[in-house]
């Protein structure tokens, strides 16, 4: 069962190789491929360096359709999403994340941080369907689903895999962490770019909710 490791990364090049290192150690993905989302700093050079796959998108299509399009790039028959922000993650979060899909427990896992920094675990507890670590069968999404969603992709794929009654579990990931938009750009900049993904996260729900059967 081949698995690819997916990471859709927009301007991380002082944290994208941190990722993607540990993702190259991991025995049970066969494959990492780095989606460079049409960054302006040096986000395709320092994954390369780590001796991973990189696909350089020409402009920024968002997160949903730069996952999309590693998807339709890769062939695994389970795919792993990681953030190209994390800190912390080490193999044991991967393999946790892997396990119940691989064995045939579950058809999608969701990592659910635990302890780390104080403001990531409460986020990110707080809003559970929408984490970013996931391991899933590739056939649950099509790729074109996925790809208008921007930073509503996680929610899509929650609502499709409540569709499909898709079996999901939830992984606990111990000392893990990612670096805030407040602290990648400033306080301003940050809660602005914060407001958009929480505009677009709101609006993937209602398009889903009204277009819904």
């Amino acid at each position: 069962m081949k698995t690819t490791a997916i990471v859709a990364a927009f301007n991380e090049g002082p944290r994208v190789a941190d990722v993607t290192r540990v993702l190259k150690r991991c025995h049970g993905v066969d494959e990492v491929l780095v989606v460079d989302d049409g960054s302006k700093d040096n986000t395709a050079e320092a994954a390369m360096r780590t001796g991973v796959r990189v696909i350089s998108l020409p402009e920024n299509v968002g997160k949903g359709g730069a996952v999309a399009k590693g998807i339709e790039e890769t062939s695994g028959d389970v795919v792993l999403l990681i953030d190209a922000d994390l800190v912390g993650l080490t193999e044991k979060h991967v393999k946790d994340l892997l396990e119940p899909v691989k064995k045939g427990v579950a058809d999608m896992t969701i990592g659910i941080f635990h302890g780390g920094r104080f403001k990531t675990f409460v986020s990110n507890a707080a809003f559970q369907p929408f984490t970013g670590q996931r391991a899933f069968k590739r056939d649950l999404f099509d790729p074109e689903e996925l790809k208008d969603t921007r930073y509503g992709l996680e929610t899509m794929m929650t609502q499709i895999s409540k569709e499909k009654a898709a079996r999901v579990v939830k992984i606990r990931l111990d000392n893990i962490t990612q670096v805030t938009k407040e602290e990648k750009f400033g306080v301003i900049k940050g809660m602005s770019h914060r407001m958009t993904m929480y505009s677009e996260v709101i609006r993937q729900f209602f398009r889903w909710a009204f277009s819904a059967r």
